[in-house]
């Protein structure tokens, strides 16, 4: 496990975070037809998966796979962040959100390079 992906890996857990003030949940499709509230509750009810499934991945003899296909998320995910950029309720304006969404690409990328520089 490299320092590239630790990193990454720390700028999506610090988005999540940054994702509840940001309230995300307003644009995800299927929440976003839910009242702010009940959005707002499926939306943190979900991480609990979502990082099963994060931590999961650190374990175990797919350890290898598993990061190089997060480290591919974090691409995807910048660029899903560029797609919604212009939706009304988008809370991700500020620059610390986009540092974060950035950031977590950007290690995703150099952790993907390291990795097939090093094979």
């Amino acid at each position: 496990m490299s320092i590239y992906f630790l990193l990454g890996l720390s700028f999506i857990l610090t988005h999540e975070l940054d994702a509840m003030t940001a309230k995300e949940w307003r644009i995800f499709p299927g929440l976003s037809l839910l009242d702010d509230e009940r959005g707002r509750q499926w939306f943190v009810a979900l991480h609990i998966p979502l990082f099963a499934v994060l931590l999961w991945g650190l374990t175990g003899a797919h350890q290898k796979s598993w990061i190089w296909g997060f480290d591919i998320f974090t691409i995807v995910h910048l660029v899903a962040h560029i797609l919604m950029h212009k939706h009304s309720e988008n809370g991700f304006r500020r620059p610390l959100s986009w540092f974060i969404i950035v950031g977590a690409a950007v290690m995703g990328g150099v952790d993907l390079w390291s990795q097939s520089s090093v094979l």
